[in-house]
């Protein structure tokens, strides 16, 4: 049986975030419903270039996988009354609309409560449900320069950067896809629903973390560090070699007396300057200048070779480099999925693992595909 097995969700998502979230229900077994609108072609991801044709891509199949299909216009009353069959069946309403529609939709908990009492409904938006900004739309990049992760990222005296992929929204996806569930064992547990609220904006301010309770109460002042080295643990750091970079993380006191055993150098661990971690910070500067001499005299490999397992260590891979690594196949995270539009595709499974349960996969659905099941299935009153 599938963990998620008999859970209905109904889901007006598009692009990134919300079709994340739900995909991660998907694929242990819930039943995602994608609610899309026919007068503009459905989910916006499904033309995304640059691989897609025919009202299909393959980033809309990355993040739509096992997910069914129905195609309602919901402003429309014959359409709306559908979906609120719909949600007499189920266990869930998601929405990634901007934090003032789902009001306007008729989405939120207070709106179906008479339909389902137990209805969980969950909206992730840009800025929240309340809140001065909740009518303005938000994107990724934004709330990675508003909320400080750009600030951070980057090499001193440089430009503030971006981090390389959509953190942002994947982060915010699992957040929701956390919500939802919560929510729906809260309905099961105690037979009410209720609305979980879920922002990018909560979710981006809120992985500050240890560096906002550093300054919210001690005045700390993060500033991008050279070579992604770590604010406070020395050493923990990116590392030229012969070849390429490595990072190398020291991050207790132990890792780094087996490095200094490793480059047989017993006088880094014995020296004053570097004894513990608040003498290796007062001291960056000279120690990191000895490490660099030494790590540049050989390979990335000959460092992993000598290294790995002994202290935390890793190359800095390409995606390409990354994709090819033993563990991926090992841990099963590369899946072949069978597609109309573009053949066999391979796409990344899923992170979560659940023992007895192997995922399987089916490729995102055509718009409306599940039109005449669903509505089949609101005739004969079934879930």
């Amino acid at each position: 049986m599938k963990p998620l097995e008999g859970i209905r969700i109904l889901s007006i998502e598009q692009y990134g975030a919300g079709p994340f979230a739900t995909s991660l229900l998907a694929d242990m077994g819930a039943e995602v419903i994608k609610i899309e609108d026919p007068n503009t072609g459905g989910d916006v991801s499904r033309t995304v270039i640059p691989y897609a044709e025919n009202q299909d891509s393959l980033f809309f199949q990355s993040i739509n996988r096992n997910k069914k299909s129905v195609s309602l216009d919901m402003k429309s009353r014959e359409d709306k009354e559908i979906f609120h069959s719909l949600v007499e069946t189920s266990d869930a309403v998601f929405n990634n609309l901007r934090g003032d529609v789902p009001d306007k939709l008729g989405v939120n908990y207070h709106h179906l409560k008479e339909i389902n009492p137990r209805i969980v409904t969950c909206s992730l938006s840009g800025f929240g449900n309340t809140g001065s900004m909740r009518k303005e739309p938000a994107y990724d990049y934004l709330l990675q320069a508003m909320n400080g992760h750009m600030s951070l990222t980057g090499e001193p005296g440089g430009p503030p950067s971006k981090f390389g992929i959509s953190i942002v929204d994947f982060s915010t996806g699992m957040m929701a896809a956390l919500g939802l569930m919560i929510g729906i064992v809260q309905a099961q547990t105690h037979g009410k629903g209720s609305d979980i609220d879920v922002s990018l904006f909560d979710t981006s301010l809120s992985v500050l973390n240890y560096l906002a309770i550093w300054h919210l109460n001690k005045g700390y002042k993060p500033e991008r560090n050279a070579y992604s080295s770590h604010p406070t643990l020395v050493p923990s750091q990116l590392f030229p070699t012969q070849n390429g970079y490595m990072i190398l993380m020291c991050n207790k006191e132990k890792f780094y007396q087996i490095l200094t055993t490793e480059l047989n150098r017993p006088d880094l661990a014995k020296n004053d300057k570097f004894k513990d971690f608040q003498a290796r910070l007062d001291n960056k500067k000279e120690l990191i200048e000895i490490l660099n001499d030494i790590f540049i005299q050989h390979d990335t490999d000959y460092w992993l070779k000598k290294l790995k397992g002994k202290v935390p260590v890793a190359p800095v891979n390409t995606v390409e480099e990354a994709l090819s690594q033993p563990l991926v196949e090992e841990r099963n995270m590369i899946v072949d999925v069978a597609s109309k539009t573009f053949g066999d595709i391979k796409m990344l499974g899923t992170p979560i693992k659940v023992s007895g349960y192997t995922p399987t996969y089916a490729e995102g659905p055509a718009l409306g595909e599940h039109n005449e099941e669903i509505l089949e299935s609101i005739l004969n009153g079934s879930k």
